[in-house]
């Protein structure tokens, strides 16, 4: 195939333009903000579901505590109704001996009760601080995610805006450049990782950066200048005197 040693220089240029683009790309895909984003989401979603686990608990316990309560609160009514007899002196001296016998076991009740009461309460507050600490995290992870979406956005609106430049500058290269060459370089660029040409520098192919044998630049040398070369290696176009 030939192309003029004009078209030849621009499709290096173009070469140049796809090496910057798929640089480009790459950084866009790997931005550190993408990464601390996933990382940041898990840890507000692990937040946000420990809080929600937090808030069944507490409301289980408060369904325990008014459940404590009642009993408490039964306990106090049968020692009111009791000492209510024993103050009443209606009452059989052995009936007040029961009764008195009544209260006490019923105070000694009311204490494990209280002691069980309490112990739910403590439950849950410490379950109400724990979900105000998650609501906090959840917060404070927000704030992070929010921040991190807009660098991310910031830093893809720049890479964008380089993207959108070459692609200008590519399309108006390629507007002077031969259709048939154009198509050659696509077809090689598309099998072999993105390049399609490359300069001949000191003897060496600047795509996959190998030497040529003498032999073969003997015979480059010799060639026409609108003759196009292929790298024996990597097969893109090599171009000369780029």
């Amino acid at each position: 195939m030939k192309a003029s040693p004009s078209d030849q220089r621009q499709i290096i240029d173009v070469a140049a333009f796809d090496q910057k683009t798929t640089a480009l790309n790459h950084t866009a895909s790997t931005l550190p903000e993408i990464a601390e984003l996933v990382t940041t989401t898990t840890k507000s979603h692990n937040a946000r579901d420990l809080r929600i686990g937090a808030e069944t608990e507490l409301n289980d316990v408060k369904r325990e505590l008014l459940r404590a309560e009642a009993d408490v609160e039964q306990i106090v009514t049968r020692i009111t109704r009791d000492e209510a007899r024993l103050s009443g002196g209606s009452a059989s001296p052995k009936e007040l001996e029961q009764l008195q016998h009544e209260v006490g076991t019923l105070n000694a009740r009311r204490a494990e009760l209280e002691e069980v009461e309490l112990e739910i309460m403590m439950r849950v507050d410490e379950i109400k601080a724990r979900i105000t600490d998650l609501q906090n995290q959840e917060a404070d992870f927000t704030a992070q995610i929010n921040d991190l979406n807009i660098r991310k956005e910031n830093a893809l609106a720049k890479i964008n805006g380089e993207l959108e430049s070459i692609a200008k500058e590519r399309s108006e290269t390629l507007a002077s450049v031969s259709s048939e060459f154009v198509a050659l370089y696509e077809k090689i660029r598309a099998s072999n990782n993105g390049t399609g040409a490359a300069a001949l520098v000191a003897g060496a192919c600047t795509g996959c950066h190998l030497s040529i044998n003498t032999v073969e630049l003997k015979r480059i040398a010799e060639l026409a200048d609108d003759e196009v070369v292929r790298c024996e290696e990597c097969r893109c176009i090599l171009v000369r005197g780029a």
